[in-house]
């Protein structure tokens, strides 16, 4: 008969986390000793140090372990995205997005989302706009679409800001090729003529 010991402590870290982080980080350890290469162990451990300790290249490192072992559990993959968002590893989210769109199972309106929040982060707001649009198709449930909603709401507002920004520069370079002083040759060719 298999030793499920590790599901136990596993058990016990999923329900002490986040609220308990002692008693989960305890019970992780003791199910990583018992299986190193248990996904969901790996997982969890990845989000106390991204989430609770701000510690990115660990929680990166405990992602990449997890994906090692198994590519294709769908649970790990709009983590570790946000992870690598938020570390500015954009052309790494970025594949992994595009990889995630094929695994089995994964939740393509999640998946979505992350690539909405990509193209904020990227300052791409039209981009992230027609994503997030398609993420309110696929969603499933209505508490999805309203947080999408208020995404799509803030999007909107800094695409407004960066209109309106662009504009100002624009007119500012108008007014300096306007206001220009005139280069000598210029003044030359003037009083020639």
């Amino acid at each position: 008969m298999e030793n499920n010991l590790h599901n136990t402590y596993l058990f016990k870290a999923i329900e002490a986390y986040p609220y308990e982080l002692e008693k989960a980080v305890e019970a992780l350890n003791y199910a990583l000793s018992y299986d190193p290469e248990n996904t969901k162990a790996l997982h969890l451990m990845a989000k106390v140090h991204y989430e609770q300790l701000g510690d990115y290249e660990t929680a990166k490192t405990y992602f990449e372990r997890a994906l090692a072992v198994r590519l294709d559990v769908p649970d790990l993959y709009p983590d570790y995205i946000r992870l690598l968002i938020n570390n500015h590893d954009f052309d790494e989210a970025q594949k992994l997005i595009d990889y995630a769109k094929t695994v089995k199972g994964i939740d393509k309106a999640g998946i979505a989302l992350t690539q909405g929040q990509l193209y904020e982060s990227l300052m791409l707001f039209a981009e992230a706009e027609k994503v997030l649009k398609d993420a309110k198709h696929l969603a499933l449930n209505n508490d999805f679409i309203f947080y999408v909603d208020d995404i799509l709401s803030r999007i909107k507002k800094k695409k407004k800001i960066q209109e309106n920004e662009n504009r100002i520069i624009e007119n500012q370079a108008k007014q300096e090729a306007e206001t220009k002083p005139k280069t000598w040759f210029q003044n030359r060719l003037n009083n020639l003529l």
